[in-house]
């Protein structure tokens, strides 16, 4: 099939267009590098320096390809950065996808695969693991842009057609995710650790997330190519771990002995977060391989 991977130069994103390629297929990624990185793109795929903000090149693309499956990762995903500027997080996450929507049911592509997030658009749980059922209240514009391309495909599906494929992802980590800003605790704990210098903990660090590797992530969106219904799916471990326990791990793993720094906690900061994966195990046969020790141990190799 003929894939498009929005954001494949990203952390996420180069896995999934890795494996496509892997599995023979035909891949186009477009990244604007905000936060990917060149490197990262595979040498088979046909690469485009575009932003999804860009109508008009968006536009062109599409005709000029003709694709069958649009896989959408490309985003602005930092939470703190979206409170900051909600209007620039909107342009990128919703006027961005409404780009891609737009140019996909103009030039009929069959599938529209869209990584949204589980813990940013449930908000605080009142059940754990929460699953694809539980009540939506996310509280950042991060999650609400999010919230809003899931309801925009389904316009979108019922209105022109478009197959669609949402998956609510956990706490993703693993190699290549970038260690600069606050997304990704578990590589700026890898990379300060490889440095031996102090990690910093928010608050007690009791504070819990659903810490799912990106190996899992990308055995999901193969599960999903070309699937015959439009979903809606958890994408998680169904574990909670806080985050004491995976500087822990980390350190154990690093040898070093450096301790943590107990910084301030961060205000309105989700005390817990896990996602039921009950609905991707029956419907796409997907259960995670990495448990949080192999997978924090993996991951601060690729670090060293």
């Amino acid at each position: 099939m003929k894939i498009l991977v929005t954001g494949g130069a990203g952390f996420i994103g180069s896995h999934v267009q890795d494996a496509f390629i892997v599995e023979g297929h035909d891949v186009t990624v477009i990244d604007n590098f905000y936060t990917g990185r060149k490197n990262f793109i595979h040498p088979d795929c046909r690469f485009y320096e575009i932003d999804i903000c860009n109508k008009d090149a968006i536009l062109d693309l599409f005709i000029n390809e003709q694709f069958d499956i649009v896989n959408h990762h490309a985003a602005q995903m930092d939470v703190r950065a979206s409170v900051n500027n909600p209007m620039f997080d909107a342009e990128i996450n919703i006027i961005g996808g409404l780009n891609l929507l737009e140019a996909a049911i103009k030039t009929s592509v069959k599938q529209f695969i869209f990584a949204s997030t589980g813990g940013a658009i449930y908000g605080e749980q009142d059940y754990f693991p929460a699953d694809e059922r539980h009540e939506l209240r996310p509280v950042s514009p991060y999650g609400i842009a999010k919230l809003s391309l899931e309801k925009y495909l389904y316009y979108y599906h019922k209105v022109h057609g478009l197959r669609y494929f949402i998956l609510r992802y956990a706490n993703i980590y693993g190699p290549r995710q970038n260690p600069h800003g606050e997304a990704g605790v578990v590589a700026i704990f890898s990379q300060k650790l490889v440095k031996g210098e102090t990690s910093t903990i928010n608050g007690d660090g009791k504070q819990t997330r659903d810490f799912v590797h990106v190996n899992d992530v990308v055995k999901a969106n193969l599960s999903v190519l070309d699937y015959p219904e439009s979903m809606i799916v958890n994408i998680g471990t169904g574990i909670e771990t806080d985050i004491n326990t995976v500087f822990k791990y980390l350190a154990l793993v690093s040898g070093n002995t450096v301790a943590a720094h107990r910084g301030p906690a961060m205000k309105g900061e989700q005390l817990r977060s896990v996602l039921d994966n009950t609905l991707a195990k029956e419907i796409l046969e997907w259960t995670p391989e990495f448990d949080i020790g192999k997978g924090l141990k993996h991951t601060y190799q690729y670090f060293k």
